[in-house]
């Protein structure tokens, strides 16, 4: 009985791995038994449409690229009627999703899960109609990884924005919006805004005494209020080196769903891509809704629901 595989790529991930290993990895699926199949991203918004439309013929569907790659891949497969198992090869800048579920950042080690990868339910975030893996963010240079060029892409992914918006303060410009949470409601002006399901953004990792996992149902939201004068700004720069809430300026939630409103559009990033400006959205985690191929340790942790 044949096996179906289609490779989902973009060839202009990262620094151009994707296309000098396609070959590769096509002879590899091949050695094991596989059909393959490949389609290249030719335009924004192609692997999406293309995926929704014809990853459902297929057994597994391998994906290679960066976060951007990974999203869009992504919103393809939850549009998708009957959805394949995922394979993610990452080959972008800083590939936070696959540093949260230990997937190799070496094409050719992560591209062995196909034969050693385990099965594992992950959540996700569900961002209006869109979808996202690890993250959805508006304010302080969340727009900087989308507007980067291809080129500069590498030394940017290595920064951590947040810390660096919240040493330049005083040239950012808050947002007033309405945050209601399960159990609570927030209002005022924010700097930032964060929601996640990773361990790891923009290359910045978080620290284990959050204990976050990858398949509770729960996603973490990191607010940031604007600071009214220097005390303040000192108070929300010692919170965020100790990754700890500071009352009245830094929140720290898990939750299942969030609503947002504001008086004006707020730019929004997914996965560090443009999600969109903004006066009212709904985010919510989709519960182990998608099916991937992670390294046995990570398989082995006990989920959390």
């Amino acid at each position: 009985m044949n096996r179906n595989l289609l490779i989902a790529a973009n060839i202009h991930a990262g620094s151009g791995q994707v296309k000098e290993n396609l070959a590769g990895l096509i002879d590899y699926c091949v050695s094991l038994g596989w059909e393959v199949s490949v389609h290249t991203s030719q335009h924004p918004r192609d692997l999406p449409e293309y995926i929704a439309k014809n990853a459902g013929r297929f057994d597994l569907l391998v994906s290679s690229g960066g976060d951007g790659t990974l999203n869009e891949t992504l919103n393809g497969l939850m549009g998708c009627e009957n959805p394949p198992l995922l394979c993610y090869i990452p080959a972008g800048t800083v590939n936070d999703f696959a540093s949260s579920l230990k997937i190799p950042k070496n094409f050719e080690q992560a591209a062995r899960l196909l034969e050693t990868g385990v099965p594992f339910c992950c959540d996700i975030g569900r961002f209006g109609s869109q979808y996202f893996s690890y993250v959805a963010a508006f304010g302080a240079f969340t727009n900087v990884s989308y507007q980067t060029s291809q080129q500069s892409k590498q030394l940017f992914g290595k920064l951590a924005y947040i810390m660096e918006g919240v040493r330049q303060l005083p040239a950012l410009h808050p947002s007033r919006m309405r945050v209601e949470l399960e159990d609570q409601c927030l209002e005022g002006e924010f700097l930032f805004g964060m929601v996640s399901n990773s361990t790891s953004v923009a290359g910045l990792h978080f620290s284990d005494k959050f204990g976050i996992s990858m398949q509770d149902g729960l996603l973490e939201v990191l607010l940031i209020r604007h600071p009214r004068n220097i005390s303040e700004q000192q108070a929300l720069l010692n919170g965020m080196m100790k990754k700890e809430p500071v009352p009245g300026l830094l929140y720290l939630f898990r939750s299942k769903i969030l609503r947002i409103e504001a008086p004006e559009p707020i730019p929004w990033t997914l996965d560090g891509e443009f999600g969109g400006d903004l006066r009212e959205t709904e985010i919510s985690a989709c519960h182990q809704a998608l099916r991937i191929l992670v390294p046995a340790e990570t398989a082995a942790v006990p989920s959390q629901d």
